[in-house]
């Protein structure tokens, strides 16, 4: 029945590393950690078994975009029982999904949509055989990407009817995965643990002497790659920048992508770019979550990464096809400035957290009611919008415990534990680029791994400075439209046709 789903509603005919056995413990109605690499298809894991469950299965991701993607995934091989729950839904269309909430099979949402009283009421009306825990290092306070409101996930599982859980993820130490199953009461659970080690991928880092050296670099080392690529920014303006340095350098299939661009636009180069109708994206950490693309051959890093997981997540999406690809990290002196600066701007700091108190002790009843204050909150204590959102995740969870507004030392507590965690972070990263020795072992013992096998292209430190020779790609030539909506129709005209033979 498995291989049967696989190969006639998958379109695979043999599972990757992790999948099977993360597939069966799900079927035995176990709780599964599994942590699988990046590109080993851990959508798969839920989406399979739960066309053989009973019921719906709940997907918690920490993404909207990533869940849209996800549905798009779903309704390109015909599945159209997929709704992603999220504020991304209006008023009117909020309450049809909750009306119908019966009629789906795949149901994604936000952690902080377990909040929402209705929601959860719709919720427990219908049978959940299967809680899906999407990057579930969110969980964890120790895990990169921390996000307050997971923290609730472990109340509501009564309402749920204590389904079976799946907590997926690609990157996580002891320390998280602990953390995670501790958070969601796992103590019992299977472990599919596999290696984060991607042996085709050569690790690479490139020092400049400044910024423009670094950007004339990139578009030598560009010029010379062959296949598709992805270079990383943590900023959409030099993003941007470098895009167009590309295209006036003769690399003309190129394009941006970041969280400015609305969904339509997303769609559109989403689609591109798997279709080999762009070679190169510019891209900040928005692109790449849920993108099915097989052949990408480098991804550059232009600014220095904040932490490694996520560095690992990100060179993890080449290569997927088993084929000799490249991670190359450009470094130009005080690169770690930037993700210094930007830990910093995304938490919220003692001074901002002072006007905070003031704010609601002035009037208690602002602490009960903070969704009517948000705008004035961000102007008196000059929020960012991660910021915001920390103290509406974190304002959540007290509100369901019945915390009032002293819960604010918590909070302070927990902002000094994340910055310090996030500054570590960033130093481990400064390491590894100027670390002397073989940078796949500082990787493997980062995560409690150690190496097992020894790889031709492993490392600039084991090989040399010469990159790997990337395959050249095949390109497609695309046809002159008049504007994005007649492509996007074209694009996704021929996926529809391919599904249809």
């Amino acid at each position: 029945m498995m291989k049967h789903l696989l190969r006639e509603k998958f379109g695979y005919t043999s599972f990757r590393d992790g999948q099977e056995e993360t597939i069966k413990a799900v079927l035995a109605g176990k709780h599964t950690l599994a942590m699988l690499p990046t590109g080993s298809g851990k959508s798969l894991c839920y989406q399979l078994p739960t066309y053989m469950l009973p019921g719906a299965t709940l997907i918690i991701s920490p993404l909207l975009s990533l869940m849209q993607d996800q549905v798009d995934q779903l309704l390109l091989i015909g599945e159209k029982r997929a709704i992603a729950f999220n504020s991304f839904l209006n008023y009117q269309k909020k309450m049809s999904a909750l009306k119908n909430l019966h009629q789906y099979k795949f149901i994604f949402t936000s952690p902080e949509m377990l909040q929402s009283k209705l929601f959860m009421e719709r919720l427990s009306e219908i049978n959940i055989t299967l809680l899906v825990i999407d990057e579930a290092h969110c969980i964890s306070q120790w895990g990169h990407d921390f996000r307050p409101d997971y923290l609730a996930i472990g109340t509501v599982m009564e309402d749920l009817g204590n389904p079976p859980i799946l907590a997926l993820t690609a990157t996580a130490t002891d320390r998280v995965k602990q953390d995670i199953k501790q958070s969601l009461n796992m103590q019992n659970s299977i472990d599919i643990l596999y290696s984060v080690d991607r042996p085709n991928i050569s690790l690479h880092v490139e020092k400049v002497g400044s910024y423009q050296e670094k950007i004339d670099v990139l578009i030598k080392r560009v010029s010379a790659l062959h296949g598709p690529g992805i270079i990383y920014f943590s900023s959409k303006k030099t993003a941007e920048i470098c895009a167009q340095s590309l295209k006036e350098n003769g690399i003309k299939r190129v394009s941006i992508y970041h969280g400015g661009l609305n969904h339509e636009e997303r769609i559109l180069i989403q689609q591109q770019y798997i279709h080999n109708q762009l070679d190169v994206i510019c891209a900040t950490s928005a692109f790449g979550m849920g993108i099915n693309k097989e052949n990408i051959r480098y991804v550059i890093h232009f600014h220095m990464p904040m932490n490694m997981e996520s560095y690992l997540q990100e060179i993890g999406r080449a290569g997927r096809d088993g084929q000799t690809s490249l991670a190359l990290l450009l470094y130009a002196p005080f690169d770690e400035q930037l993700p210094r600066q930007l830990v910093e701007t995304e938490l919220i700091n003692d001074s901002q957290m002072e006007k905070l108190r003031q704010f609601f002790l002035e009037d208690s009843l602002r602490w009960w009611e903070l969704e009517k204050y948000e705008e004035e909150i961000i102007a008196i204590a000059n929020l960012s919008e991660t910021s915001m959102r920390l103290l509406k995740d974190f304002h959540r969870n007290a509100i369901l415990h019945h915390k009032e507004a002293t819960s604010l030392d918590e909070l302070k507590e927990m902002m000094n534990k994340q910055l310090q965690l996030k500054f570590e972070a960033i130093h481990t990263v400064y390491q590894y680029i100027h670390m002397s020795t073989c940078r796949r072992e500082k990787i493997l013992q980062y995560f409690g791994e150690q190496p097992t096998i020894n790889i031709v292209e492993c490392c600039d430190h084991c090989n040399g400075s010469n990159y790997p020779n990337l395959q050249a790609e095949k390109r497609e030539t695309m046809p002159e439209y008049e504007n994005w909506e007649e492509i996007l129709q074209e694009i996704l005209l021929s996926e529809t046709s391919k599904n249809e033979e």
